[in-house]
């Protein structure tokens, strides 16, 4: 009987872990985290290292902090920073912690009728699209990617949607530079999800290495108090994994077309 008691009160111990393996993780991110195929290298790892697997949920950072707002994902894993603070300051977020960077890049026609590869710097590349009167293929979805785009328009001083060539895509990156593909046009994409883009026919990197340009990740689990149903320890879990030495190794291992295009930057 003792023997048996005994092993009752070891399966009681161990119910809290087992049931944190068995809840699904609800991941909302970005699709440059997604169509880069940094998802598929990272949540193999992170299910072998904790038993937890999750499912992604892969949209523009705008929508991902939406989703968290209404506690439909567990945690974020985005990249605007001005937003993800207000996100955390708001109450919807325990807390963000820095995972890693990359950068944007200006990606346009091999014939490069802009004369980018010339450019001093993002501004100037933009500047010299419009001058062009060349075709500029936009997110127009609320992403990160989107919002730093609006703000280097800003900083060009050009007012980009008054431009004739301005095009919106209202998709993610993937499905935006087959777009400038399509069309022969310049576009703003993170580097990791061009790394990994196949269908580029005469699209080329054409602008790069503006300060202005660099692309911070971090990762946000959602408020457990604002939204209890949350799976809070299995956000927790991600995060901290995220920023361990192992999920930094991980990211700084991830290939995109035989190139390092993740960073890890996680404060010690």
């Amino acid at each position: 009987m003792a023997h048996v008691l005994r092993s009752l009160i070891f399966c009681l111990a161990l119910l809290p872990g087992l049931v944190l393996a068995q809840t699904p993780l609800t991941i909302a991110s970005t699709t440059s985290t997604e169509q880069s195929g940094l998802f598929g290298w990272l949540l193999p790892k992170f299910e072998q290292a904790t038993g937890i697997k999750a499912r992604v949920v892969a949209v523009g950072t705008g929508q991902a902090l939406d989703i968290g707002r209404r506690g439909d994902a567990d945690v974020l894993f985005v990249h605007d920073r001005a937003a993800e603070d207000k996100f955390v300051v708001e109450g919807y977020g325990e807390y963000r912690l820095d995972v890693m960077y990359n950068d944007f890049i200006i990606v346009g026609p091999k014939a490069d009728p802009a004369n980018l590869r010339r450019a001093a710097s993002a501004a100037g590349a933009l500047q010299a699209i419009a001058a062009a009167g060349q075709v500029f293929v936009s997110r127009g979805d609320k992403s990160g990617t989107h919002a730093a785009e609006l703000r280097l328009w800003s900083g060009a001083g050009i007012d980009a949607r008054a431009l004739p060539g301005y095009k919106e895509s209202g998709s993610g990156m993937g499905p935006t530079l087959n777009m400038a593909s399509a069309m022969d046009a310049y576009t703003l994409s993170d580097r990791a999800t061009w790394g990994a883009f196949r269908n580029r026919r005469t699209l080329e990197l054409l602008y790069a290495g503006d300060p202005l340009l660099f692309n911070p990740y971090g990762v946000i689990p959602v408020n457990g108090q604002r939204h209890p149903h949350v799976n809070k320890a299995g956000a927790e879990r991600f995060a901290r994994w995220l920023v361990s030495p192992q999920g930094q190794e991980a990211i700084a291992a991830f290939r995109a077309d035989g190139q390092q295009v993740f960073f890890p930057n996680a404060r010690k």
